[in-house]
Formats: structure tokens, C-alpha cells, sequence
């Protein structure tokens, strides 16, 4: 009886095991998500989804630091830590976080994007801003390459810290040292006090000036071109010492294409490119000199692009030279060309006589002032401003030289003496005349555009221009006949030939073409 009352608590027992769990084995209700996980949870997908869209180089530079901050009726709203980045996503993304985020939850109408109330960049404070007028106004021809250079207020060597990356352990980067060196230095002696002005440069000096009073102007880009040594460089450092002057609080950035290619790989290689794009993307004024050097860098092109578009969007003011007009650039893209002259364009003509009279006489006038000053008669400067032709930085050079020489060996300057030491330089410029300059005198003879000169077009209109171009480069150049070939378009020597051979039947059986030849000659060789 006993054993089997033992048997019947042990089954009780392990029946209750079975139908009654523990409270361990209860499984867990989950909680409820919140509103602001089921937000983020959302921008991360939103983010995964932006990042394969549009690659890993862009998201990085875009989109890596802007966060969620909250939703409330149909609004979603992102911070960034600038308005660089803000205005830039804006423009170009908002369109597909919006439609991104609407695929996630279609109550979303509106993507709102704000600044980070703690990020405020030290050369956009109005102390700061004030401490840098000034020290301007204290010391106007010191050199203001970047704006941004707050070594004084910081306590640091004059290098910023990114906005992006506030916190970032320093390492070698892009940006560490790049501010002082961004920008090429400016020269005190290119102001438009010593600037003269004739026929051949008063439209682009007129703009310049216009532009640098702060005057309201309709174009944007300021496009200067024309040939080696006529001024081009010299009215865009005029123009950034009159912007200094007149409000020097301005962010003026001057520098090569050149410069701006070594910029751009330099940020590539330290994987910092946002830091570069900020930087030039910022500035009130950026000014860049000959923009012919970028001709065939691609990678190069494309940001160029980007930022003045940038600038534009922005009313900020671009001011480009180059060796030729937009439409004559080769090997820029043509949507840089076509932007190229969304504004003025304005040539700089080769000088005339009495334009290098007057470029002599100022330049005499300011050597006069040395203490060990000798004169220089004004036969000698006609004399000059008669036989160097070529270009206003040779024609200085001559002057120099012959003032030098003066002073070294004490004897009064004279135009026999002026002979004597200008002797080499005399007898090369006799021919001293370029297939650039034939090419460019021909085409505005003939109205006819450079590109088509070097395209291969057989049109009438424009293969005879360009034949009596070749015949010119090979009667006034020593150049040879293979050379002359690859300056047009990469035409072989034969055609050459056939050119010259050509123009000289022509010039015997045309007498208005040969006319046109004999004057085409004579305004080359003066």
C-alpha cells in the first residue's frame, strides 16, 4: 500500500513538471519600440541605401556626418556641421533622401536640413572677423591668401581644424598646412596705379576695375585672355589688392591652374577631399591663373567644374585668364568652356607703339627715383618701344638691362650704348614672330574662328586661312616643316607643302590675295 501511494505522488509530481513551467521558462514580451529608434532605424537604411546609390566617395564626403534629430508631421530633420555641406545637399541630394526616406514610411513629405547649433567656424565669427580688419586695414599689402588663418586667436601654428572632424586626433592630412600655403602670394608692385592703359587692353582694364570697386556688376565669370607677357596677371593681382582695400573682410584666393591641379592631388592622396572643396568653395573671390594648364587633366576638369558651379550658385565672383579665348581652349570639356563664357570676356590685345611708349616712360620715371638714378633719354625709350615688340615683360627687361648696364660702368645711357648691350635681343626679335601669333593675326583677319583653323574642316572659307597661315609660319619662322604640321591640328609635313606651294601660285595669279598675304606679313613683322 505504501509503495503504491509513492508511486502515485512521484507521477503527481512529475505531471505538475510538465503542465505547470517555471517563471524562467516564460517567454519574454518584447517592449515597444520608440519613436526615435524606429527613426533611426530608418535613416540607416536610408543611409545603406544613399551609400550604394552613390558610392563610397561620395557618401563620405556628404553624407558621413549628417545625422537624424527627430520627425514631426511629415518632417524629417538632419543636422550637418556646415553650411558648405548643407547648401551642397540641397542642391543636389534632397530630392532622394526625400524619396528614399517615402519608400521607408510615405508619411514623409519634407526633408528639412540644419545647422548644428555648437559649430560655429572661427572666421565666421564677428570678432574674429573685425581682429582680421584691423590687422588689414593696419597692414594693407600684406599678403591675404585665405581668410580662414586664425594662428593668433587660435594659439596654433596658423592651421585650422576641420569643422568636419572636430575631434579628430591630429594626423598628416590635406588640410594640415595646406591654408598658408593654398594660394600663391601676391606681388605689391601689380596695382592698377601701375597699370598702363591703351587700345589693346582698356576693355579688360575697365572691367577689372569696375569688378574690384565693388560696383555692381552683370558678369560672372571675368574671362581675361591674350598672350604671353600683355597683363593678364597683373590686372588680377590689381584686382585683389582694390578688393583688400576696399573691404577687407573679403576672402580673396589667387593661384595658378597649376597650383590648383597640385591642391587637388594633394587632397586625393590624403583621402581629404572635403577639406579641399570647403576651402575653395568658401572664398568671396577666386581668381585663377592660366586655365590652359588643365587641359587634358580630367580629374582635375571635374572639380573645377564643381566648384565654380559652386561659387556661381553662390554670387560669389570667379575671375579666370588663359592664353586664348573660351572657345579656343582645347582639350577643356565643353561644358567649362561653355561656363567660361557665361560672363565677360574681355582680350588683351599684343601692345601697340604707343602703348609700350608709355609702359617705357612710367617704368624710367620709376627708376629715376634710386639715389644712383641715371637718366634715360627719350630716343633711347622710342628706340625700345620701336624694336621689342614681342611682349611687355621683355621690353622691361630691356629697359632694366640698359640701366644696369649704365650704372656698372658709369657711363651716360645713350642709343649707341642701348645697341651695343641689346645686341642679341635686337637680332632675335627680326624674328621673333610665333606660329601662335601667325595662327591668331590670320584668323581675325580672315573672321575666323582658332578651333576651326586647327580643326579639319576643308570648307573654303577656312582652308585657305589656313594655308596662308602655314605659308606664313614657314616664310617668318625657322621652324620645320614637321613642326608647323603638329601646331595645326597634328597635320603631317606634306600638307605643309602643299600649303606653301599653293599660296605662292595663288599669290601670283590672286593680286587681292596676294595683297592680303603682303599685309598679313607686314602687321607680323612690326
Amino acid at each position: 500500500m505504501s509503495e503504491q501511494t509513492g508511486k502515485t505522488e512521484a507521477a503527481k509530481q512529475e505531471a505538475s513538471s510538465v503542465t505547470e513551467p517555471s517563471a524562467s521558462d516564460t517567454p519574454a514580451v518584447k517592449p515597444t519600440p520608440s519613436k526615435a529608434d524606429i527613426l533611426n532605424a530608418q535613416w540607416h537604411r536610408v543611409r545603406s541605401r544613399l551609400r550604394a546609390e552613390l558610392g563610397e566617395a561620395t557618401f563620405n564626403s556628404w553624407f558621413k556626418l549628417l545625422e537624424v534629430r527627430g520627425a514631426q508631421k511629415g518632417r524629417v530633420t538632419l543636422q550637418v556641421p556646415t553650411r558648405f555641406v548643407r547648401s551642397w545637399i540641397e542642391a543636389h541630394y534632397l530630392t532622394r533622401i526625400r524619396d528614399h526616406w517615402q519608400a521607408e514610411d510615405n508619411s514623409v513629405r519634407r526633408i528639412d536640413i540644419e545647422l548644428q547649433p555648437e559649430w560655429a567656424p572661427n572666421d565666421k565669427k564677428p570678432e574674429v572677423r573685425e581682429q582680421k580688419a584691423v590687422a588689414a586695414r593696419k597692414n594693407p599689402m600684406a599678403p591675404r591668401l585665405n581668410a580662414s588663418s586664425n594662428a593668433a586667436s587660435n594659439g596654433a601654428t596658423g592651421v585650422a581644424p576641420n569643422p568636419l572632424q572636430p575631434a579628430r586626433v591630429p594626423q598628416a592630412t590635406f588640410e594640415q598646412g595646406s591654408r598658408d600655403e593654398l594660394g600663391a602670394p601676391l606681388d605689391a608692385r601689380f596695382t592698377f596705379d601701375n597699370f598702363i592703359v591703351g587700345k589693346s587692353n582698356e576693355l579688360a582694364h575697365a572691367a577689372a576695375r569696375r569688378l574690384a570697386e565693388g560696383e555692381g556688376v552683370a558678369f560672372n565669370p571675368l574671362f581675361l585672355y591674350g598672350g604671353v607677357g600683355l597683363g593678364k596677371t597683373h590686372l588680377m593681382h590689381a584686382i585683389a589688392w582694390e578688393i583688400r582695400r576696399q573691404d577687407p573682410s573679403r576672402t580673396v584666393l589667387y593661384l595658378s591652374a597649376e597650383k590648383f591641379m597640385y591642391q587637388f592631388i594633394r587632397a586625393l592622396r590624403f583621402k581629404d577631399t572635403m577639406a579641399f572643396k570647403q576651402q575653395f568653395r568658401e572664398v568671396d573671390v577666386l581668381m585663377i591663373d592660366d586655365i590652359q594648364f588643365i587641359a587634358g587633366k580630367d580629374s582635375t576638369q571635374e572639380e573645377f567644374f564643381h566648384t565654380f558651379n559652386a561659387l556661381i550658385d553662390h554670387n560669389r565672383q570667379v575671375i579666370i585668364s588663359a592664353d586664348r579665348s573660351p572657345t579656343d581652349l582645347e582639350g577643356i570639356e565643353e561644358r567649362i568652356r561653355s561656363r567660361l563664357g557665361w560672363g565677360l570676356v574681355a582680350d588683351i590685345h599684343p601692345t601697340d607703339y604707343e602703348l609700350r611708349l608709355g609702359i617705357l616712360q612710367s617704368k624710367a620715371e620709376a627708376l629715376s627715383t634710386r639715389a644712383d638714378a641715371i637718366p634715360t633719354p627719350q630716343p633711347v625709350l622710342e628706340f625700345l618701344a620701336q624694336r621689342i615688340v614681342s611682349n611687355v615683360r621683355e621690353l622691361e627687361g630691356a629697359l632694366n638691362r640698359v640701366v644696369a648696364y649704365a650704372s656698372f660702368v658709369g657711363r651716360p645711357i645713350s642709343l649707341e650704348m642701348a645697341q651695343d648691350v641689346l645686341r642679341d635681343l635686337l637680332r632675335a626679335s627680326e624674328r621673333r614672330v610665333t606660329i601662335d601669333e601667325i595662327q591668331r593675326r590670320v584668323a581675325e583677319y580672315f573672321n575666323v574662328k582658332m578651333g576651326d583653323m586647327l580643326s579639319a574642316r576643308r570648307a573654303r572659307s577656312v582652308a585657305r586661312p589656313r594655308q596662308i597661315a602655314m605659308y606664313l609660319s614657314k616664310q617668318l619662322t625657322t621652324r620645320s616643316l614637321p613642326e608647323i604640321g603638329r601646331k595645326f591640328g597634328g597635320r603631317d609635313h606634306t600638307t605643309v607643302i602643299h600649303a606653301v606651294r599653293k599660296i605662292e601660285q595663288l599669290r601670283e595669279e590672286d593680286a587681292a590675295l596676294d595683297e592680303d598675304v603682303d599685309l598679313l606679313r607686314r602687321m607680323l613683322e612690326n
